[in-house]
């Protein structure tokens, strides 16, 4: 993570990445064209860091590496770049790009606080594009992805841990506004994203405290870490906090909105994970 403060006295040494976008359809891009970070360009959660949707797949698949780096030179984001990305919401949507640059080996980074921590700052308004530069098309870290296979493996290794970074009322499956059915990964526990966050600023716990709040779930001296939320997105979060609080995770892209499409998946509700 970055600081407001550092990334305005940086802001001609890095890219800057507007990352917004709304469960409840309103436009990522509207907002950014009504005022973003000086110089930031937008990047589309849906089109630039996705592939379609599919129930095979999940809501938010991974984007195959030749068409994301397509994405990536269009926006001009090149090989050598640091990017900072920000969003308007506790960096929910923006960890999902610093995730994917950072599995590539690209420099990236989430602005702490978002937008909010910018607020005393200048924004522009508009579009501002940067001229497409190479950004080379690279694997994805097998050793950073599993797929539902892995999931199901996992799920029943007492050495490991499956993380939920759903809001609570879908983990028990109180509330289910989206996916095919209500309720969480068997096993798994539940961290929700914005526990990542100190309510009164908008930014995240200290490292100390986050290393807290995961050690409490097992995941200190877990064999392995296996992040999921509604789509892979949020999921991210949580991937950033455990970074910052020492603990190396991996990112079940499909999430719920692929386990849950497979009626041959189990599937538990309620507050226990099992």
């Amino acid at each position: 993570m970055v600081t407001a403060e550092w990334l305005a006295d940086h802001l001609d040494e890095v890219v800057v990445a507007d990352v917004r976008w709304y469960l409840d359809g309103r436009s990522g891009q509207e907002a950014y064209l009504d005022g973003h970070i000086p110089g930031a360009v937008f990047v589309d959660v849906d089109r630039d860091l996705a592939d379609p949707p599919s129930a095979a797949r999940g809501r938010h698949p991974l984007p195959n590496t030749e068409r994301f780096a397509r994405s990536m030179t269009a926006l001009g984001i090149g090989d050598q770049d640091f990017v900072v990305a920000y969003d308007d919401a506790g960096g929910s949507t923006a960890a999902r790009l610093w995730w994917m640059l950072d599995v590539l080996g690209h420099r990236a980074a989430v602005l702490d606080g978002g937008l909010q921590a910018w607020a005393a700052r200048e924004l522009e308004q508009g579009d501002t594009p940067r001229r497409p530069i190479r950004f080379t098309p690279r694997l994805w870290s097998k050793e950073r992805c599993a797929g539902p296979a892995e999931v199901e493996r996992l799920r029943n290794d007492p050495r490991a841990i499956v993380i939920d970074a759903r809001a609570p009322e879908r983990y028990t499956g109180a509330f289910e506004p989206i996916d095919p059915h209500p309720g969480h990964i068997p096993g798994a526990r539940n961290a929700p994203w914005e526990g990542n966050l100190d309510p009164a600023t908008g930014r995240f716990l200290s490292p100390a405290t986050l290393r807290e709040r995961y050690g409490a779930l097992g995941a200190l001296g877990a064999s392995e870490v296996v992040v999921y939320c509604g789509s892979g997105v949020t999921a991210c979060h949580d991937l950033l906090a455990l970074r910052a609080a020492g603990v190396s995770g991996r990112l079940y892209p499909g999430s719920w909105s692929q386990w849950s499409a497979d009626a041959t998946r189990p599937i538990a509700t309620g507050e226990d994970p099992c």
